[in-house]
């Protein structure tokens, strides 16, 4: 079974990253998609995020209808900070049958050479790339990626933050559940 790996840490989940999700399913052979929510991404600071199991917690509350989608807590487990070919290679010797492919935005491309074995993860994991602003080249000359034709949406999870420490109140950039949950446990909001 094809199966697409979108790693973010979802630090909140949005429209966004649904949108995307949705797009690859329906214009790639993928057959099923997970969110891997990464505990800590060693490119990103990891004062500004929302505990493991709440991130997770609001993944599963926004893909909750939809049985493609599965949330992974896969990276908790590993050694931290994660690394993407480990949770690769761990994924791949426990489920064989599966075919993993990556979803990366075409941002991440710039510092793909940074990864840890990016190699490997080039040679042994396709790689589906979906546009950001600013990213129009990025393709030329990488081997084992398609750049899918989706729209690009400037959403950010730091827009969403930002807006909410500010007291915004944005319940279309989110899944209804998900907002709801984290308008009711106070997530990002300022301190008193």
């Amino acid at each position: 079974m094809h199966t697409g790996l979108f790693f973010g840490s979802f630090n909140p989940i949005h429209i966004g990253h649904l949108a995307i999700a949705n797009y690859m399913l329906e214009f790639t052979d993928m057959e099923q998609l997970w969110f891997v929510v990464s505990p800590h991404n060693p490119f990103k600071h990891k004062h500004s995020l929302l505990p493991e199991r709440d991130r997770l917690h609001l993944v599963n509350l926004a893909i909750e209808p939809y049985p493609q989608y599965k949330a992974s807590n896969v990276e908790f487990k590993m050694p931290k900070p994660s690394y993407t070919i480990d949770t690769l290679t761990h994924l791949s010797e426990k489920h064989p049958q599966r075919r993993f492919s990556l979803i990366i935005g075409s941002d991440n491309l710039n510092s793909f050479r940074k990864w840890k074995n990016h190699e490997a993860i080039a040679a042994q994991y396709h790689r589906f790339v979906y546009p950001r602003p600013g990213s129009a080249d990025c393709l030329k000359n990488i081997e084992n990626a398609t750049l899918v034709n989706a729209p690009q949406m400037d959403i950010s999870s730091s827009f969403i933050r930002s807006s909410i420490e500010q007291g915004k109140d944005l319940p279309f950039f989110m899944p209804e559940k998900a907002y709801q949950y984290m308008k009711e446990m106070h997530f990002f909001k300022r301190k008193a």
